[in-house]
C-alpha cells in the first residue's frame, strides 16, 4: 500500500512549507494474507503543538499503533474479503505473527478466542474509502457501511468484517483516552 504523504508546517519566517512529499514510510503489504495492507500514516504525542519554527517530528517508525491518551494516530488499511481467511492454505498462526510484527500496541488489543475482536483505550474516527465493512460489536449486532460512512467509537468492544466479495479500504483516526472506570473491557 503505497500512499503519498505530503507533510507541511509553518517555518520560522511564517510560512507555510512542505517539509515531506512521499510514500508514508510504514506501510506494509502483507505476505500471509494476501490482500490485507496497512499504513501508519501519522502520530502526534500527547499535546502536540503547532506554530512558526516549531520541530515536526516524523513519529511513525518509532510508535505503536495504539496512542497513549492525548496522542493520536492516522492510519489506512485495507481488507480482502473474510472469505480468504476461509481458504483451507490460510494459516493463521503466522498471520498472527506478521500482524504483531507490523502492527505493534494494535496487535496486543486482538483477542485471541474471540478472532478479530478488540478494543483500545482511545475515540475512533473510522472511514470507509473504498467498498463495503461490517462493524460487529460485542453483542452480535452488525452494521454495514458502505463508501464514505462512517463509525464513531469509544474504547468499545468490536471487530471489522468485510463479508463482501472484493477488498475494502478504511482511513482510521485513532485519539488517545483514559479508561474510565477499572479498564475491564469485556
Amino acid at each position: 500500500m503505497l500512499i503519498r504523504r505530503v507533510v507541511a508546517a509553518t517555518g520560522a519566517d511564517g510560512k507555510a512549507r512542505v517539509l515531506s512529499d512521499g510514500v508514508a514510510p510504514r506501510h506494509a503489504e502483507f505476505e500471509t494474507l494476501p490482500g490485507f495492507a496497512t499504513a501508519l500514516l501519522w502520530s502526534t504525542p500527547a499535546s502536540p503543538r503547532v506554530g512558526a519554527g516549531l520541530d515536526v517530528a516524523d513519529r511513525t517508525m518509532a510508535d505503536g499503533f495504539v496512542p497513549d491518551a492525548g496522542a493520536s494516530r492516522l492510519m489506512m488499511v485495507t481488507f480482502p474479503p473474510d472469505a480468504v481467511m476461509a481458504r483451507a492454505d490460510f494459516d493463521a498462526a503466522a498471520f498472527s505473527a506478521e500482524f504483531a510484527r507490523r502492527v505493534p500496541g494494535l496487535a496486543e488489543a486482538f483477542e485471541r478466542d474471540h478472532p478479530g475482536m478488540h478494543a483500545t483505550d482511545s475515540i475512533d474516527y473510522d472511514v470507509v474509502l473504498d467498498g463495503e465493512m461490517t462493524l460487529e460489536l460485542d453483542d452480535g449486532r452488525q452494521v454495514v457501511l458502505r463508501r464514505h460512512e462512517v463509525a464513531v467509537q469509544h474504547g468499545n468492544r468490536h471487530a471489522w468484517r468485510n463479508l463482501s466479495g472484493r477488498p475494502a479500504t478504511m482511513l482510521f483516526v485513532l485519539l488517545g483516552t483514559a479508561r474510565a472506570g477499572d479498564g475491564n473491557r469485556g
